[in-house]
């Protein structure tokens, strides 16, 4: 089992339209922790930690619901830290 930290920035019409909170929602159904939180350049970050396969699956969740907000998103792969013991907005 491999953990990662997964942070992903979301551009383009990403605040005021219920993002985090789909977000948030989306990931009560993978095995994830983290967080995600607007950004004061009007983007959203998402700091996700988990599985590669359940992150992904989170990601993919979330492109679908919100990707028509979505111009670009840019995602990092990173160790995991460890540190979230949930998923919430910040």
């Amino acid at each position: 089992m491999t953990v990662k930290r997964a942070l992903v920035t979301y551009y383009g019409r990403v605040q005021g339209v219920g993002f985090r909170f789909t977000a948030e929602d989306a990931a009560r159904n993978y095995a994830v922790t983290g967080y995600v939180r607007n950004m004061p350049d009007g983007s959203v970050e998402v700091v996700a930690e988990g599985e590669e396969k359940e992150l992904n699956a989170f990601l993919t969740s979330v492109d679908d619901q919100l990707g028509q907000y979505v111009k670009n998103r840019n995602l990092v792969w990173l160790p995991a830290t460890g540190e979230f013991s949930g998923f919430s907005i910040t």
